[in-house]
This record gives structure tokens, sequence and C-alpha cells, in this order.
């Protein structure tokens, strides 16, 4: 992945470019001590993930990323802890390192952004094309129509639904799907008593978490985003010892 680092403090620059020395599949372009000279750069050029310090002066990592029209992934470097319910408003962060970063902390980052980057094996369906096999929560067959044949997909084996603009990425234990529609419109669809809204643009079957930590969930590979709203509704859900 070509990455670039923004942090207005040398020192931290140096470190980040170490940490990617480590990581074969890190190949840093460019670092930067402030955003408007990175913004400059990426005006020209195109990148795959962004080490983003949240603390510049005049610019902040916030500021930054509002001003990017179609952000790569970025991984917050900060040494700042309070913005971390923030910072996963953005659907483009997909990590927050706290400095001093080590380097096994650092790798972890880098699998999520491997994970977020790549394509999954998805298909394409147009909006209106899903169906339940009924509206009650007993339900356990959801209908997509592709290519004029209607795919059961089995709703216990849906892991999480992510709303990526006009569309919706269903991901399910074999298989993934891309569906013109939103997140409400599927939600409507969903048993209540596995899925849950975490977060603004993801819901999530809550029989499938495998770890919480923080303001996150792990579900199979991903790594999902819990907002602050969302968080007492899902520990209510759990069933905790």
């Amino acid at each position: 992945m070509n990455c670039i680092i923004i942090d207005d403090e040398e020192t931290a620059r140096v470190i980040t470019q170490q940490l990617c020395s480590q990581v074969d599949e890190l190949n840093v372009i460019e670092d930067f001590p402030n955003a408007m000279q990175a913004i400059k750069f990426l005006n020209k050029e195109e990148v795959d993930l962004i080490f983003l310090d949240i603390h510049m002066p005049d610019f902040t990592g916030f500021d930054f990323i509002d001003t990017l029209k179609n952000p790569p992934k970025i991984i917050l470097t900060t040494s700042d802890k309070n913005f971390a319910l923030e910072a996963f408003e953005y659907e483009c962060i997909v990590d927050y390192l706290v400095k001093p970063i080590t380097l096994p902390r650092f790798i972890k980052a880098i699998q999520k952004a491997e994970s977020a980057q790549t394509a999954p094996t998805s298909e394409t369906v147009k909006e209106n094309d899903i169906e339940s096999s009924s509206n009650s929560t007993e339900q356990k067959e959801l209908y997509i129509n592709i290519d004029r044949r209607l795919i059961k997909i089995n709703i216990p084996t849906i892991n999480m639904i992510e709303a990526k603009g006009d569309y919706i990425l269903i991901k399910t234990e074999s298989q993934n799907y891309t569906v013109h529609s939103t997140l409400k419109k599927i939600e409507e669809k969903l048993p209540d008593d596995l899925f849950l809204k975490v977060h603004r643009s993801y819901i999530i079957n809550i029989k499938k978490i495998i770890d919480i930590e923080d303001n996150s969930v792990l579900i199979a590979k991903d790594v999902i985003p819990v907002s602050r709203s969302n968080r007492p509704e899902l520990m209510k859900r759990l069933n905790m010892l």
C-alpha cells in the first residue's frame, strides 16, 4: 500500500517511518509537517493509506479529512485518547493509534487497513430487490434478486451490514453482496433479537461478536465501530457474567 504521513512533529514522523519500514506491504511515498502540504500533494497524487495526527497547528486532522471528497483509508496517530468516539464516525478511519505506538499494535492497525481495502467478492443488486420470507422476528431467510434469479440468504449467517453511500454491503459467513438500498430498509427486515444498529453505518449480528474492545466489536475479521449512543443498548443485549 502506498501511504503518506502527516504529523507536525518531526520525531513522530520519523518513528512512523520506522514502523512502516517493518511492514513489507507499506511504501511511504512522502511525509508532511502540516495538512495543507498534504492536500496539495493529494490533489495530484493518489494513495492507499494516510497516517494522520489529530492535533496540528491551524488545521486539525478532522479538518483535513473534511476537505477530502474521496478519502483513502486513514489511521489516526495521536497522543490524545479523547477523540476515539468522534474518529469512528468517519468511515475512512480504520484505526486509532495512541502514541507511543508499539510495533504489534501498529501491525494490527495495518491488518485492519488491508481488510478494509480488500474488495469483497460481491454481487450488485438493484434497490427494492430485497425480500424477507416473513415480517416476524422468527424469519430465517432473506431473498435478493440477482440477474432475475432470487438468491436466498439465511439470515443467521449474516455477520454485518455496512452502509456505503447509496449502497449497503451485506457480509455473510461465505459470501458478500452489494445492494443498492439503505440500512433503514434492511433493518426493518431483520429480526430484532439477532441484529442491532451499533453505528450510523453498521448493523451487526450480535451472536457473531468475537470480542469487544473500547468502542468497537470484532466480527470475523472486521473491526466495527460502536457509537456512544448505541453502546448502552449493545451492552444490555449481551449475556454477561
